[in-house]
C-alpha cells in the first residue's frame, strides 16, 4: 500500500500513523493484510466525524491510497478532508490535478490490459498535464512514481 497527500502535510503524517497501526493490529489479530478499502472507509469515518465535533478540527489534507489485496486486487482509494471516501479507476489530487483528471478520463478506455510501461507513461503525461508553464516540466524533483499490484510489492520509480 502507498499513500500520496495533497493539503497540510502534518495532517498527513498523522493519517499515515494511524493507518500503519490500524494494518499491524489487523495483521496481528488475523494473521491477513488490512485491504486498503476497508481501511480507507475507517479513516473516513474517523475524519468525518471530527467535523461534527466543536474540539476537534476536521483534517486539511487529502489522501490518494492506492494497494492490493490477494482477496479483493488493485485498488485505489480517495479520502477528501471532509471524511468522504471515494473507490477510482485513475485519479489525481492536489493543485492544478483538474487537468491531469481530464487527461485520465479521455484515455480511461486505453487502461484495460494495457501493459505496466503503457500505464506509467499515462500516468506522467496525466502529470504533464498539470505542470504550469513557468515550471520546467517533469524531473526527479517535482515527480515520483510509484507501482504497486498483485505479486508485486510497492516500488518507487
Amino acid at each position: 500500500m502507498g499513500i500520496a497527500v495533497s493539503g497540510l502535510i502534518s495532517d498527513g503524517r498523522s493519517l499515515l500513523r494511524s493507518m500503519r497501526a490500524a494494518c499491524l493490529s489487523h495483521r496481528f489479530v488475523y494473521e491477513a493484510p488490512l485491504p486498503p478499502g476497508r481501511l480507507v472507509r475507517t479513516l473516513a469515518d474517523r475524519a468525518q466525524a471530527a467535523t461534527q465535533r466543536s474540539w476537534t478540527r476536521p483534517n486539511g489534507v487529502g489522501v490518494l491510497v492506492g494497494g492490493a489485496h490477494p482477496a479483493a486486487g488493485p485498488s485505489l482509494h480517495y479520502l477528501c478532508p471532509s471524511g468522504t471516501a471515494h473507490a477510482y479507476v485513475a485519479t489525481a489530487i492536489g493543485a492544478r490535478s483538474q487537468a491531469s483528471r481530464t487527461y485520465l478520463e479521455r484515455h480511461y478506455e486505453s487502461f484495460a490490459g494495457a501493459p505496466l510501461a503503457d500505464l506509467v507513461a499515462h500516468a506522467l503525461r496525466a502529470l504533464g498535464a498539470a505542470v504550469s508553464e513557468a515550471e520546467a516540466g517533469l524531473n526527479g524533483d517535482n515527480c515520483t512514481v510509484a507501482v504497486v499490484g498483485l505479486g508485486q510489492d510497492f516500488t518507487l520509480l
